[in-house]
């Protein structure tokens, strides 16, 4: 299943988390663009967040979209939060099919954020597949800025990935919980970084 950089479990837990495990969830809730809350942007596929993309690697990366359907998505691109939430009905008309979904995931997306959770964390390379996996799930949700106190703990994985400290960068997952304590995203964020830190863990 899905691309060899990442290990099937990684790949088994983004999907739980992104697309609600797969094919049958996502043609069911998933296949037309949603807005997850918070501060992301109206998103399709398998977690393909159209405010985190210029316009111009949005039409890289979904170039089999049909033209029509590309240019109205394409004026999503750079719109987060609330102002995405208004945005959300003129798209939701638009059905994006599993099969192109799940091609973009693995040729465009999961490279993608192997590579920026590479830069991140040097040493990265050196951990086992499931802890590699469990911080390409971080940053794929997160992504990868280390500035201010959201982002201490990813300051301190940074310093730990070279030791290979494998448990203390679980626990400084588990510890990012305290981010979203009293938010509506709050149960979901946790369930996702508890098991991000289990996979990781389960390596040692």
């Amino acid at each position: 299943m899905g691309s060899s950089l990442l290990s099937y479990r990684a790949i088994e837990l983004i999907l739980e988390f992104e697309v609600g495990g797969g094919q049958e969830y996502y043609e069911k809730l998933l296949q037309r663009p949603t807005w997850p809350e918070g501060q992301s942007g109206i998103t399709i596929g398998i977690g393909y967040d159209l405010g985190y993309n210029s316009v111009e690697v949005f039409n890289q990366d979904w170039y089999k979209l049909g033209d029509v359907e590309r240019k109205r998505l394409s004026d999503c691109c750079g719109l987060t939060g609330e102002v995405a939430k208004q945005r959300l009905a003129s798209v939701r008309d638009i059905i994006i099919a599993w099969e192109l979904a799940w091609e973009v995931f693995n040729v465009v997306t999961v490279p993608k954020f192997y590579n920026l959770t590479k830069k991140a964390f040097p040493g990265f390379e050196e951990l086992p597949a499931d802890v590699q996996g469990g911080l390409v799930s971080l940053v794929f949700n997160r992504g990868t800025s280390m500035e201010g106190d959201r982002r201490r703990e990813m300051r301190a994985i940074r310093d730990l990935v070279p030791k290979k400290d494998v448990h203390g960068i679980a626990d400084q997952v588990r510890q990012m919980k305290r981010i979203w304590v009293g938010t509506s995203i709050e149960q979901g964020i946790a369930r996702r970084r508890d098991a991000e830190a289990d996979l990781i863990e389960e390596s040692a």
